[in-house]
């Protein structure tokens, strides 16, 4: 699957390099695990939906009540129409410099920072009359011309940046003076662990470990002193086995929740590793 650079794929030429930059994204298919190379941070101001996004250990899922701000880096998205005809997202891209003006301008906000650090690359909006009135203003500054659009983003985004310091107080603050630190990556046997139970494949895990394919293999390797593949197959499976043993899930609904695109695949795979089929597990009364 394509890596696809954002915002960069959405800007008119080259040259343009905006701080503050906004973007309608509108589709008419699901889109699963997208390779997205996020290099800026971002605004998702969804409109109609859903949306899950997946960077390193961590994941959000959010419908069109919510907004999300996102820390740039590698993710993999899920956008989804749900009942919706159209998939519609307002995005709004920022660089961690408007971050750091941002909290020199305001150093008030350093002052009230909290102890804990904030290690969650995802902060999660409740929508409210104030954010849809800001979502119609940045519509409006789409239609002006560059010379003034710019600079009132600008400002719009000093403006949202300082509602939500107010509304959600010290958890927005501690967000905000993340995005503004050297990057933190987390550690590799965490990002495996996260995803062990989950339907990625290696190259989905490794495109979150920041690594190519090749490199991905040698660390695990040398980290869990197995092969990656088998190693998660096996994990998976016994992940599987106790759900149906535990009676919460049935054989046919989980196949697909770890990475197997028929039922029949699964089952071998499940047979190969225990001696007998989904099917044929006792459930534990």
């Amino acid at each position: 699957m394509q890596i696809q650079s954002i915002p960069e794929i959405y800007l008119k030429s080259k040259d343009q390099n905006p701080e503050c930059f906004v973007y309608d994204f509108k589709m008419t298919e699901d889109a699963v695990n997208s390779k997205v190379n996020l290099t800026l941070n971002m605004f998702s101001f969804l409109q109609t939906g859903e949306k899950k996004v997946q960077l390193e250990d961590y994941v959000v899922e959010v419908n069109k009540k919510q907004s999300v701000l996102i820390k740039s880096g590698n993710c993999l998205m899920t956008e989804l129409l749900n009942n919706d005809e159209i998939y519609f997202c307002k995005l709004f891209f920022f660089t961690n410099k408007n971050i750091s003006d941002f909290l020199e301008k305001h150093n008030f906000l350093i002052e009230n920072k909290g102890t804990e650090a904030t290690e969650t690359p995802f902060f999660v909006i409740e929508n409210d009359d104030f954010i849809h009135s800001f979502v119609n203003a940045i519509s409006f500054i789409l239609n002006l011309d560059s010379s003034i659009s710019s600079t009132l983003l600008a400002v719009k985004f000093e403006e949202i940046m300082l509602y939500l310091s107010h509304k959600y107080g010290i958890s927005f603050i501690n967000y905000i003076h993340s995005l503004a630190l050297p990057e933190r990556k987390s550690s590799f046997r965490k990002i495996v662990e996260a995803n062990v139970n989950s339907n990625l494949s290696l190259a989905d895990i490794a495109f979150l470990a920041n690594m190519s394919l090749s490199t991905f293999k040698r660390h695990f390797e040398k980290e869990f002193q197995s092969k990656p593949g088998k190693w998660l197959q096996q994990n998976r499976l016994n992940f599987a086995k106790a759900l149906i043993e535990k009676g919460e899930r049935k054989p046919t609904e989980i196949f697909s929740n770890f990475g197997y695109n028929s039922f029949s695949n699964f089952s071998i795979a499940f047979k190969n590793q225990f001696g007998f089929s989904p099917k044929q597990c006792k459930i534990d009364k």
